[in-house]
């Protein structure tokens, strides 16, 4: 087998990455990040080329990445990485056999998202209201509206940056979404979200609606489609003054949806369906979430608990 120098592998795999399994840009970033990280390791074991990795020089890497301090969810995405690179490796006649089938996934220890509970979540809101009136700016209504959606709807972050004008039924009051793979769904949102939107698109984004605008629904401060960096600063700002609820982000308002569904009655495979989740096993957290928040709403309120 001729011998194929790390920077070409790496270039290839990328490109599988972008082109045959249309992963989002942060995905791949996270999985070339792994394989470069193999790679420096594989320089320094002197392995000349990619057709000569053996599982122990995997094996190795993981190990000197925990003795560095690495977390176990960290080694647990690191190995499912590789895993995916060695068998594209060896269908791709790289290597003769596909060395990391037979690696082990470090178990991570699973905890449990944080969640609002509902009446701090709908604090949340109705501070974002009141600046609104107070304020009377596009700024304000754009803030309001997309924490609205996302807590509505369950909603990644990308999904909401990827909002056209498009993708809103205002008769059924649902949003159009292009989630992980390139999966499209379907997601119903309340009135109060519907509320919020119709008006940023009424009074907000014609105030910062520029030549680069396009169809995007929501708009930065230079009218270009807002970028996710900023949606999460927007929710930081939006529950920072909640008690308790420093530092959550927008995943922290997809969580509570879910929790606040199931909780409220709705079965787990409409709430996998919400979420875009592919598997069931990933919704299921959700339901030790509302059993956890029902033992501590026991132990807190019952006389004998």
């Amino acid at each position: 087998m001729a011998a194929v120098d790390f920077p070409s592998v790496a270039a290839s795999f990328e490109s599988h990455l972008r082109n045959e399994r249309n992963l989002a840009l942060h995905s791949i970033r996270a999985y070339m990040g792994d394989l470069a990280s193999l790679i420096q390791h594989l320089e320094t074991l002197h392995v000349p080329d990619i057709s000569a990795l053996e599982l122990t020089h995997i094996r190795s890497w993981l190990a000197t990445m925990q003795v560095k301090g690495g977390a176990r969810t960290s080694l647990s995405r690191r190995a499912v990485s590789i895993r995916l690179f060695t068998k594209w490796a060896k269908k791709v006649g790289l290597l003769t056999s596909d060395v990391g089938a037979g690696l082990a996934t470090p178990k991570a220890h699973r905890s449990l998202p944080s969640v609002l509970d509902v009446p701090s979540a709908a604090l949340a809101m109705k501070a974002l209201a009141t600046r609104v009136g107070e304020e009377e700016t596009a700024m304000a209504l754009r803030d309001c509206a997309m924490v609205e959606i996302l807590y509505a709807s369950g909603a990644r972050v990308a999904e909401l940056c990827g909002l056209d004008s498009g993708s809103i039924d205002y008769d059924r009051q649902t949003i159009r979404v292009l989630g992980k793979g390139n999966k499209e769904r379907t997601i119903p949102i309340g009135n109060p979200a519907m509320r919020a939107l119709q008006a940023w698109l009424k009074d907000g984004r014609p105030q910062m609606e520029k030549k680069d605008s396009g169809t995007a629904i929501f708009l930065g401060a230079r009218g270009k489609r807002i970028d996710q960096r900023t949606v999460r600063t927007v929710v930081y700002n939006a529950l920072e003054a909640l008690e308790g609820y420093e530092r959550m982000g927008p995943h922290a308002l997809r969580h509570s949806a879910a929790t606040h569904l199931l909780e409220g009655g709705a079965d787990l495979r409409t709430v996998q369906e919400i979420l875009g989740h592919a598997s069931l096993a990933t919704t299921q957290i959700y339901t030790h979430v509302s059993a956890q928040r029902l033992h501590s709403a026991f132990k807190q309120a019952h006389p004998r608990a």
